[in-house]
């Protein structure tokens, strides 16, 4: 039997986040907490967006497509890496796992460019507040979300084929909580040249583009806030952007970490870079999506206001 077939006949081993049964008791608790805010904050921020009429905005229709992103993506991982911290061995089939790897990279890159894209939105909003309802009308809106999903899915069909091609024959612990490059390409036996390439090819270019164009539509941001003269007028238009820059820092912080770094990281003789690894994507896996939805209502006027409302038994607008 070749090592292809091998491979695609035997289960993969996640080894998880720890081995010791008391942390792993602690860990479950700890992510099923984070896991059900996650899903419960990301749930509620949607359907307010969609029933209140004073919400029917492109901001606010962005964030309905970020909380329907991070409920989606999470939900890729976390389950499953709450199970392996019930069973002493977590098994993953080999279409489970690059299912997982697809599903996984397809929404986290089409999240990556929704932010930019929001960040375009928090541009126009600030710099060309007259014009803003002709340049992100209802239909711009609908096409440049569409697009980061289009885009995220042609992105992560790429790496999925080429990674799909190795062969797994050395061993089949995964040394992580669920299927990503960098360990199946550790793991891996051939020759990972051409997909390290493409990691730092691709991924450079789609991470870097969606950062660029974050960056300067905030220079132009900060520059226009600058020239506001009165304190309040700036404080009102920071705080416009201030929720989405934070999350921007966090996100596009853990993934050039994780995913643009030297070739040399991505072999088995390598190994200096995987005990962050896990952290790391326990931040942008589990953690991100639980803060988005909190960080957007508790720092969002409109927001807050909606929820006291939907709270207090108020009338709301139709």
């Amino acid at each position: 039997m070749g090592p292809d077939n091998l491979t695609k006949n035997q289960d993969f081993i996640l080894i998880g986040l720890s081995s010791d049964p008391k942390t792993k008791i602690a860990l479950f608790v700890l992510f099923s907490l984070v896991y059900t805010t996650s899903i419960t904050g990301n749930m509620i921020l949607i359907i307010t967006t969609q029933l209140v009429k004073e919400l029917h905005t492109p901001m606010y229709r962005f964030i309905c497509n970020l909380s329907l992103l991070d409920i989606t993506f999470t939900s890729v991982t976390v389950p499953k890496m709450l199970i392996g911290l019930l069973l002493d061995h977590n098994y993953i089939s080999y279409v489970g796992c690059f299912a997982q790897l697809y599903f996984f990279h397809f929404l986290g890159s089409s999240e990556c460019f929704l932010l930019s894209i929001m960040g375009y939105d928090r541009y126009v909003a600030i710099c060309h507040p007259l014009h803003y309802s002709q340049i992100i009308d209802k239909k711009t809106c609908i096409q440049l979300a569409s697009g980061c999903w289009i885009t995220g899915f042609l992105y992560s069909l790429v790496h999925t084929i080429l990674t799909s091609t190795l062969s797994f024959c050395a061993s089949k612990e995964v040394n992580h909580f669920l299927c990503d490059m960098p360990p199946l390409l550790k793991l891996s036996c051939s020759d990972t040249k051409n997909n390290v390439i493409v990691i730092l090819g691709l991924g450079g270019l789609a991470a870097g583009a969606s950062f660029l164009l974050t960056v300067i539509s905030y220079c132009y941001i900060i520059s226009t806030i600058l020239q506001i003269h009165s304190t309040e007028g700036r404080r009102k238009a920071f705080s416009t952007c201030a929720s989405h820059l934070m999350i921007v820092l966090l996100f596009y912080g853990t993934i050039i970490v994780m995913y643009l770094r030297p070739q040399s990281s991505y072999s088995m003789e390598h190994d200096n870079l995987r005990a962050q690894d896990k952290p790391l994507s326990v931040l942008y896996t589990a953690i991100i999506p639980m803060l988005n939805p909190l960080i957007y209502s508790l720092r969002n006027k409109d927001v807050k206001k909606v929820l006291l409302k939907l709270t207090t038994g108020k009338r709301l607008s139709k």
